[in-house]
């Protein structure tokens, strides 16, 4: 069974105090939902090493956007420190995305991939992509269709294409106004 992913990650308890917004946005540059999670305080930060560079990814007064394009099989996660600064994109590779009780969610289909400001780019879980088409938790269309839009992805932010990363910050100003408090 394919995890489901929500986009105000109401079941993620690493965050003790959070605030909220999410919107549709219709316009050109985008149709889709944007969500922005303001972590406001967290039980402990979240470390990750890729390669050999250190990341936090979750820590007090951190934000995550999160972008679900429309008809498309990614959605990306921007991580903003305190200071407002990007410190990754995180793209999931997802079978579709829809909506629960009006919170946008992901199917996921295991491979993600992460682009730094410095231009680094990894591909991550080919192995967990591997097992589930092995252990039929997936079919060889959604194997082929995980793959080909990783494949896309990938050439696009070699190429300086990939537009959601230029209006990460854009959709995080937009959302900041309504942010709220939640659980």
């Amino acid at each position: 069974m394919l995890k489901r992913k929500y986009g105000n990650r109401h079941d993620w308890q690493r965050i003790t105090k959070r605030r909220y917004a999410q919107s549709f946005l219709d316009a050109e540059s985008f149709k889709g939902y944007i969500t922005l999670i303001d972590m406001v305080k967290v039980r402990e930060p979240l470390w990750i090493t890729y390669e050999n560079r250190e990341l936090c990814l979750v820590d007090d007064g951190y934000m995550w956007l999160q972008q679900f394009p429309f008809g498309k099989n990614h959605m990306v996660t921007t991580t903003f420190d305190w200071e407002g600064n990007i410190v990754q994109w995180y793209i999931d590779i997802c079978h579709e995305y829809g909506t629960d009780k009006g919170i946008p969610t992901i199917d996921d289909l295991f491979l993600d991939i992460v682009a730094l400001p410095t231009g680094e780019v990894y591909l991550l879980d080919e192995d967990e992509l591997e097992e589930a088409l092995a252990t039929n938790v997936i079919n060889q269309e959604i194997y082929d269709l995980a793959w080909a839009e990783a494949e896309r992805l990938l050439k696009e932010i070699k190429e300086g294409i990939f537009e959601l990363f230029d209006i990460a910050d854009l959709h995080k100003k937009m959302l900041e106004p309504t942010l709220e408090s939640s659980v």
